[in-house]
């Protein structure tokens, strides 16, 4: 059984899929580094290819890593818009909604030029916000649990989640 990640830009899935993966033993993989490890810089895909080209290669990422066990897999924020992802990530994974304020991500991705989706003529707040409102129902609804991440360490949410991994196993 995975540990999935999901969430928006900044909350942290990264830093906390490391952490997951140190306590338990478990094989970290983020969706977007295998991609860019893959294909190059997703903000150059994003440019040359289109939003459409890099959710493809997001899927064919998902169905790779859904075959697999004992993973800790941090998604891409838009990773689960796409329904055959969640479907191919329920299979054999528990998917954990980390959820942030609106405030707290926007500290966490306003420097950081690398996000090709918050690249909307200088409105990161309004872009966010956006993103924020049409993504979350679509992360409620597809997680297992739900953890609120405002004002906690990494090891915090970390230790959540393994506790509430182990609960679903």
């Amino acid at each position: 059984m995975n540990i999935v990640l999901c969430g928006m830009m900044g909350v942290g899935k990264s830093s906390v899929g490391i952490q997951i993966a140190r306590k338990t033993g478990r094989r970290w993989y983020d969706t977007d580094i295998v991609i860019s490890d893959r294909h190059g810089s997703i903000s150059d895909i994003f440019e040359y290819y289109g939003e459409a080209h890099f959710r493809a290669l997001e899927t064919e990422v998902v169905r790779e890593l859904s075959d697999r066990d004992d993973l800790v897999i941090s998604t891409g924020g838009g990773l689960v818009l796409k329904s055959e992802n969640n479907e191919l990530l329920k299979k054999n994974g528990r998917i954990f909604f980390m959820r942030a304020s609106f405030e707290t991500l926007l500290t966490r991705v306003r420097a950081d030029e690398t996000r090709p989706l918050l690249k909307d003529n200088g409105r990161i707040a309004d872009k966010l916000r956006e993103l924020l409102f049409e993504r979350t129902p679509i992360y409620e609804a597809v997680a297992d649990r739900i953890v609120d991440t405002d004002g906690r360490t990494v090891e915090e949410i970390a230790d959540e989640i393994v506790a509430l991994s182990e609960g679903l196993q």
